[in-house]
């Protein structure tokens, strides 16, 4: 049940770094796609500012002109704010500000500086969902300005990503992520392989997962959008004999038939991983999750239950926890999914959080 007695109308805010549906985004193109999606089934007006050229046919997109903004991971903590001649983050922002007026919220997902310090510039109130750990000093010094002058405000998706910026005021909202379980397939009798999913890039340490499955004998799938080609030469060059191949980045529909027939999914982030959304896409798939313990994926993973978290860094904690997998009942890892990331529990959870803005505001 919707926490509101009306509808409300929600302007949401993209991130710059691509267009929605080309995986420049990461995860939290994914995030966009099912909040959005959840709200506009619970009864609310919807629109999106997103790059020119996003494809997501049946949501409400205004495409938006400009050049892409760097993205955060590729830079240096103390890297000075900067945007490219004609932006595409400020004018996405300045369309926001032209039409403020028609939204009872705005709803930020990019992680960049300027949306957080043009907010008190806007009369409409600005829920900011943030996609990913610290990076940035500058950015991590206007969250906390926001956080104080806006109080609760901020949201994000675990208290582990919370934990990273520093001297927050509260209260902080942790929302957690949801997917469309219809959308994935249950499978009880996988193959003798491994799974890799994400954006590939040297934070993602994709070396690791090769170099277990190199050591287990299992060949791995690797799905995502190619985001370091360099990075990716230096793995093949490494690792000349792995059994590892790269299936690009596909649609769900695609991902989910490789990734449910798998034994499961390594992850192997090098940094704070947010949240993780391909754990939960794998969960729904009957597939456990093998990951470093740092980040999301230790807020999602069941220990012993639904996959294994090992000791950050340990590609032999990896190779053990594949040669337990035996000890995990897939069927448990589909339950965790439905009873704890449904698109209906993330909507109330948004729901929720903006009323408390409104009320706040109102």
């Amino acid at each position: 049940m919707s926490a509101f007695k009306k509808a409300l109308k929600l302007l949401f805010v993209s991130t710059p770094v691509g267009p929605l549906g080309t995986g420049l985004g990461g995860g939290v193109e994914l995030s966009l796609y099912n909040i959005a999606k959840q709200l506009i089934r619970q009864g609310h007006q919807l629109q999106i500012l997103a790059p020119q050229g996003s494809t997501w046919d049946d949501l409400p997109i205004a495409e938006i002109s400009g050049n892409l903004q760097v993205i955060a991971q590729s830079q240096e903590r103390n890297t000075p704010v900067n945007m490219p001649e004609n932006p595409l983050l400020g004018n996405m922002w300045e369309y926001a500000r032209q039409v403020q007026s028609e939204y009872d919220l705005i709803v930020n997902l990019a992680y960049d500086w300027l949306p957080f310090y043009l907010t008190p510039f806007f009369q409409t109130p600005i829920a900011h969902f943030v996609s990913m750990g610290s990076l940035s000093d500058a950015l991590d010094f206007i969250i906390q300005q926001v956080a104080k002058q806006f109080p609760g405000t901020i949201g994000f998706y675990t208290p582990s990503q919370a934990a990273t910026f520093p001297e927050l005021t509260p209260p902080l909202y942790h929302l957690s992520s949801g997917i469309d379980l219809s959308l994935y397939e249950f499978c009880p009798q996988p193959k003798e392989q491994l799974v890799w999913l994400g954006r590939i890039s040297p934070e993602k340490a994709l070396e690791d997962a090769i170099a277990t499955a190199q050591k287990t004998n299992l060949p791995l799938y690797i799905l995502g959008k190619m985001q370091d080609e360099a990075y990716w030469e230096k793995i093949r060059q490494d690792y000349p004999n792995a059994r590892a191949e790269y299936l690009g980045f596909l649609p769900t529909t695609e991902m989910q038939k490789v990734v449910r027939e798998c034994k499961a999914l390594l992850m192997t982030p090098r940094w704070v991983e947010a949240f993780g959304n391909v754990a939960i896409e794998a969960l729904a798939c009957g597939v456990p999750v093998i990951s470093y313990a740092r980040g999301g994926p230790a807020e999602i993973i069941r220990d012993g239950q639904t996959g294994f978290l090992v000791e950050p860094d340990s590609v032999q904690g990896l190779v053990d926890a594949v040669l337990s997998l035996d000890k995990i009942n897939r069927y448990t890892c589909r339950q965790q999914a439905e009873t704890e990331f449904s698109l209906e529990a993330l909507g109330l959870r948004f729901e929720e959080w903006f009323l408390k803005i409104l009320d706040t505001r109102g």
